[in-house]
């Protein structure tokens, strides 16, 4: 009988470990496409308004245009943010980097697919870049979440 219940409960773990991951927040995902719509806006050094952003800047407007209140800059927001681990990011979260300095000096908005939006620098227009391999993945240091996921309904 023992027996019988141990490989129930096996098999109940295995299924519930095969579940699909639930689908993408409808905050993350408004936060991701505002950023989105935002590509090719200048860089603009202190900037947060379509005239031009800047990385931290990026973040805070599209954050506000989903109805939220995050810090200014990069290490604030990180600081303030919900940690999310690497593995479980999603459309929305901000990723964070340490860019030649030993504190966060840069920050994106993860848009999925291991794509990220930023303002990269003066001279660079908003655009997507590659967590996965090359130079942001050598400084991506942490990802954090400021709105609310949904738990998956049973």
């Amino acid at each position: 009988m023992r027996a019988a219940l141990n490989v129930a409960a096996a098999l109940l773990l295995g299924a519930c470990a095969s579940v699909p991951p639930p689908p993408p927040a409808p905050a993350g995902e408004a936060i991701a496409a505002a950023a989105a719509a935002l590509v090719g806006t200048p860089y603009h050094f202190g900037g947060a308004d379509a005239a031009g952003f800047d990385c931290s800047g990026l973040a805070l407007y599209v954050h506000e245009r989903a109805g939220l209140s995050i810090p200014r800059t990069a290490a604030a927001q990180q600081r303030s943010a919900r940690a999310v681990p690497l593995t479980q990011i999603a459309p929305g979260d901000l990723v964070f980097f340490k860019i030649r300095s030993r504190a966060v000096n840069h920050v994106g908005i993860y848009a999925g697919a291991g794509r990220f939006i930023h303002a990269p620098h003066a001279g660079q227009a908003v655009s997507y870049a590659d967590l996965r391999h090359g130079f942001y993945a050598q400084h991506l240091v942490s990802a954090g979440r400021f709105w609310e996921a949904v738990p998956p309904s049973r």
